[in-house]
């Protein structure tokens, strides 16, 4: 095995994961690319609607196995899943390029402590903690810029989301996850890339 370490990412969706991906300067794999299928007739489902927050429709195992290889061999073939059309259309190659770490994203990211330990892969696991009024307003934001849906459904959401913060929180910090802040995981990250272990 490598010495590559697996930065787990997680926190509530506008805490800034995907802006500390962009500034880590690391591999990053997108667990977000192991949906399953729309058409898997086994997916999760809620009153006739799959169920996209379910942990069973994500293939975990598919992406332990690319942490895996990507941690002893610094390369992997994964889906490349295109989220609107609830399908992987084609593959991407992702590697290391003998990075001391790689960053993974997404949302069943705290799902994954366990199995990664298991399978023997250095895990940091972080978890983005920055204030739920704040993760509120950014994620309100970006959502009406990017027209996601009516602002009312939008607002409703987003209060929803707010107030599921502390309990998801706290699982993540149950499960084995670091709450830091921005500042942190930036510093946390820079002292992995600059080889040094925690």
């Amino acid at each position: 095995m490598t010495s590559c370490t697996v930065v787990l990412l997680a926190g509530p969706s506008g805490s800034g994961k995907s802006r500390l991906a962009r500034l880590a300067g690391i591999p990053q794999l997108r667990l977000d690319d192991f949906y399953r299928d729309g058409t898997d007739p086994d997916l999760p489902q809620v009153r006739g609607i799959v169920d996209w927050d379910d942990v069973s429709s994500w293939d975990m195992a598919a992406a332990v196995g690319a942490l895996d290889r990507l941690v002893s061999c610094g390369r992997a073939v994964t889906p490349a899943y295109t989220i609107s059309l609830n399908r992987a259309e084609g593959t991407r190659v992702v590697e290391t390029g003998g990075a001391p770490a790689i960053l993974a994203e997404g949302i069943f990211a705290t799902d994954m402590l366990r199995p990664c330990r298991e399978a023997g892969i250095a895990v940091l696991p972080i978890w983005l903690d920055r204030s739920r009024n704040v993760n509120f307003i950014r994620r309100l934001d970006r959502d009406l810029r990017q027209h996601r849906k009516r602002p009312a459904v939008l607002v409703k959401r987003g209060l929803a989301l707010r107030e599921a913060e502390t309990r998801l929180r706290d699982l993540a910090i149950a499960e084995g996850f670091q709450p830091m802040t921005m500042g942190q995981a930036r510093r946390a990250l820079m002292t992995l890339q600059a080889g040094v272990r925690r």
